[in-house]
């Protein structure tokens, strides 16, 4: 996928917080920046502050944090999608987590720089407040869905929503990923695999 179609793909995704017309998409388009990660390379590292957000055009990253030694996974992020370690991003205080892409992954990127710019830009400043605003809701509604699966749904209906999004996520990320995302560990999720599939093989 070439820059051009990025962007166009990029503009239609933004179309969910904001529209721009012609002469606000050539300014805002200024204050991009585009960037390849390779596979298993950062996006952002606990400890150093994170000042970019990002549009994920091609490829997947996920968050993880480290604790005793062992990495945890707490999120992943696709095509189409936004990452950031938004707390860092926002606050400019150092990152509590690591960002890594699975897979090479193209992105287009705005950092804090370029975003307090665009604030502070007559012409942009309006429609950057309520893609800020409603991007963040979106994203705490995300958060919330997350915490009340953990304590609401079985691993089992974790790993059936999981299945109904409809996303690559289970043919392209290692199993070990996906059973920390739900919260068990790689045997549990075998387990549930294998009882799910049973039925369809004593049909």
């Amino acid at each position: 996928m070439d820059s051009s179609t990025a962007l166009i793909t990029f503009r239609k995704s933004l179309e969910k917080f904001v529209t721009f017309n012609e002469a606000e998409w050539i300014v805002f388009t200024q204050h991009l920046t585009y960037s390849t990660l390779k596979k298993k390379q950062y996006f952002a590292v606990e400890g150093k502050v994170c000042d970019k957000i990002a549009f994920v055009v091609t490829g997947s990253v996920r968050y993880f944090h480290i604790k005793d030694g062992v990495d945890i996974t707490g999120y992943f992020s696709f095509e189409n999608e936004f990452v950031s370690s938004y707390k860092s991003y926002l606050t400019g205080m150092p990152a509590l987590n690591y960002i890594q892409a699975l897979e090479d992954t193209r992105l287009i990127n705005i950092s804090k720089k370029d975003m307090d710019a665009m604030l502070n830009n007559p012409l942009l400043a309006y429609k950057m407040e309520r893609f800020g605003r409603l991007a963040a809701e979106y994203y705490l509604c995300c958060y919330e869905d997350r915490v009340a699966a953990f304590i609401t749904q079985t691993p089992e209906e974790r790993y059936l929503d999981l299945l109904s999004t409809g996303r690559e996520i289970l043919q392209r990320m290692p199993q070990h990923y996906i059973a920390n995302f739900l919260g068990i560990t790689p045997v549990s999720l075998s387990r549930i695999r294998r009882r799910l599939m049973a039925p369809s093989k004593s049909a």
